[in-house]
């Protein structure tokens, strides 16, 4: 199990909007002090990128997955450089 700082780029499909997956995810994230931002695609995927440890980036997507009212038929991931600077999670599309 490692500490060292990983960032993933994620693409949710299935029923991922209009189900409350970006609060959720930005719930989720917060707790786990994951860094990074989610947001809506127009073609009704969901965008991601996150932050942190490998294995809470996992437990993100454990929890993210057991949400009844989410159903991800599938997740594209890849790792990204790390933003360095960042330092809270969001929801993009939203004032701050």
């Amino acid at each position: 199990m490692s500490d060292e700082i990983t960032r993933w780029h994620l693409i949710f499909s299935g029923q991922v909007q209009f189900v409350g997956f970006r609060y959720t995810a930005y719930c989720i994230a917060r707790e786990l002090r994951l860094t990074g931002w989610v947001d809506n695609l127009p073609d009704g995927r969901v965008e991601m990128e996150v932050q942190g440890p490998v294995v809470l980036l996992r437990k993100l997507l454990l929890r993210l997955k057991t949400q009844p009212q989410i159903r991800i038929l599938d997740t594209d991931v890849g790792t990204i450089p790390v933003q360095r600077r960042e330092r809270r999670f969001r929801i993009r599309g939203y004032s701050e």
